[in-house]
């Protein structure tokens, strides 16, 4: 017997032994349900978005579940397994993610089946522990203030200065960001920090050459 038949043995071998029971194979999903419901949970309560998509928070969840049955099926049989690698490479996600905590919640079940899958229930529970931890722990942090966006549409150029001097006695900093103008109107976006937004927007408006003042939050890159 050559070398490579010892190991194409023992590879075929080890994939005969793996107990593939109906009991186990049930066992395997309740632990990943279990820990696929707790980060559903923690993704409900930790979320800050206003447009919360429970649909999305369920798919993730389930997600653990169908990646732990890949897992066991892919211990089960050599042959599986060398075809769920193909039919998996050519799997792309077409559904864009908007906010970056989804994709850390989206890694975490995928991560979740995976590890439930192979067996490593201890290793699931830990893991979600010690990211809940994290994630805890980092969001009292605090975070820098980011700017607000204000926008002016003014009846001239003439009126620019006005609006500036406004923007200067009750904004810590600005910075105007773009300015357009037609025959008839300008318009100006500012970067703004303020603590007194409101009475910033009711000044601008008292003066006779604002048509229109618009202060809303900016949710860009904050830079010092």
């Amino acid at each position: 017997m050559s070398f490579s038949d010892i190991i194409k043995k023992s590879v075929l071998e080890s994939f005969s032994t793996a107990d593939m029971s109906a009991k186990y194979v049930s066992v395997v999903l309740i632990e990943t349900f279990l820990i696929a419901l707790y980060i559903f949970m923690v993704y409900r309560f930790i979320t800050r978005s206003s447009f919360y998509n429970k649909n999305y928070a369920i798919s993730m969840a389930i997600i653990s579940e169908i990646t732990a049955g890949i897992i066991l099926a892919m211990q089960s049989n050599l042959v599986i397994s060398l075809g769920m690698v193909g039919a998996l490479s050519i799997v792309r996600f077409r559904t864009a993610i908007k906010e970056p905590m989804d994709l850390l919640f989206l890694f975490w079940s995928i991560g979740t089946g995976i590890i439930c899958g192979a067996g490593l229930f201890s290793l699931g529970v830990l893991i979600a522990v010690f990211v809940t931890i994290g994630i805890v722990l980092l969001n009292l942090v605090p975070a820098f203030s980011a700017p607000q966006l204000l926008i002016l549409k003014l009846n001239d150029s003439a009126a620019e200065k006005q609006a500036i001097d406004v923007v200067k006695k009750n904004a810590s900093s600005f910075k105007v960001d773009s300015k357009s103008a037609t025959s008839s109107a300008v318009t100006l976006i500012i970067e703004v920090k303020t603590k007194s937004g409101s009475d910033m927007v009711n000044e601008l408006v008292g003066l006779g050459s604002v048509i229109s003042a618009t202060l809303m939050e900016h949710e860009g890159e904050v830079k010092n």
